[in-house]
């Protein structure tokens, strides 16, 4: 097992078990985007459109959030924006289309 499959795994691991603890997930590419396919049950919400109000109503789910987008990038960022605005538990899944197969396997 090299150096990328320990990482990727215990992301994969760390992911899946917040899903088994309530873990919202939120994909942040552009509603465009999320149309054309994304994970069953998540929540659209664009990178750009994490302000005050999305952040407080992602507050009010009381839940740790995963964050996906198309390659990792743009939930990176997101990841860092609800840390800095006192999100507690936030995963980056990275690319929605692997996180979707992650939780249907």
């Amino acid at each position: 097992m090299g150096l990328l499959d320990l990482l990727f795994g215990k992301r994969k691991q760390e992911v899946l078990e917040a899903i088994e603890r309530g873990a919202k997930i939120v994909d942040v590419r552009t509603a465009q985007e999320f149309k054309y396919g994304n994970v069953d049950g998540s929540l659209n919400i664009p990178v750009d459109s994490l302000n005050a109000s999305n952040i407080k109503k992602l507050k009010k789910l009381n839940a740790p959030l995963i964050v996906c987008c198309a390659s990792g990038m743009r939930s990176a960022s997101a990841k860092g924006i609800l840390l800095q605005n006192g999100l507690e538990e936030v995963h980056n899944a990275g690319a929605w289309h692997k996180l979707n197969r992650w939780v249907n396997s």
